[in-house]
């Protein structure tokens, strides 16, 4: 049988020395479908033979953005996120459309929320920012040549746009004020790029066809 889950599994397959620590489904129930979320409770057998259970989320995948102005200011988001009953601050980023490409999903994302279209484009990486429950997996892109037209936030949609420096960021990050773990990621991509550590590969995109 295929389980839901392993649509989601990692791109790099397990390593040889690593089958040793392996999970294996033995039942699969699905417990909730909702909008976009699946949530499923399985029992597998763990590496010792006995049986345990795993409650995990289904989750399509999505992408973040780092848009950098030309003064070397990112563009930033203020959100109110009702689990945490608090507003955030984060970059760019929302959830891959079915078959959505993960360019086109950053440009489109970008653009509706924040009214900013980029020429050049470069892939940082990913990262899965809930392993222990979820198969999230969200794109890190980098965004530059930046122009200013509209927003088109979803129906419901609400959040503020702003500009910060890296310094105001990491200081944010070290008070506690920002906490969003995709983010956080960013920022370490951030750091590492300007630093000539982590170098990236630039490629002229024309615009999201919304942009005009």
């Amino acid at each position: 049988m295929t389980f839901v889950h392993k649509a989601f599994a990692a791109q790099a397959p397990l390593a040889p020395q690593d089958q040793h620590l392996v999970e294996h489904t033995l039942h699969q129930a699905e417990v909730f479908k909702g909008h976009f979320l699946h949530a499923f409770r399985d029992q597998v057998r763990l590496p010792s033979g006995d049986v345990a259970t795993r409650e995990y989320v289904i989750h399509p995948g999505a992408v973040m953005v780092m848009a950098m102005l030309d003064d070397g200011r990112l563009v930033m988001e203020r959100q109110y996120r009702y689990p945490m009953q608090r507003v955030m601050v984060e970059f760019p980023a929302g959830k891959l459309d079915a078959g959505e490409d993960r360019l086109a999903c950053a440009q489109r994302e970008l653009l509706e929320e924040t009214g900013y279209s980029a020429t050049e484009w470069a892939h940082a990486g990913v990262l899965h920012p809930v392993i222990s429950y979820s198969t999230e997996f969200i794109d890190i892109w980098f965004a530059r040549g930046l122009s200013l037209g509209e927003r088109e936030l979803d129906h419901g949609e609400f959040l503020d746009v702003f500009t910060a420096s890296l310094d105001e960021l990491l200081a944010w990050s070290r008070d506690g004020q920002l906490t969003d773990a995709k983010t956080l990621t960013g920022l370490l991509w951030l750091q590492n790029h300007l630093s000539g550590a982590w170098p990236l590969t630039w490629q002229a995109v024309p615009q999201h066809p919304a942009a005009g």
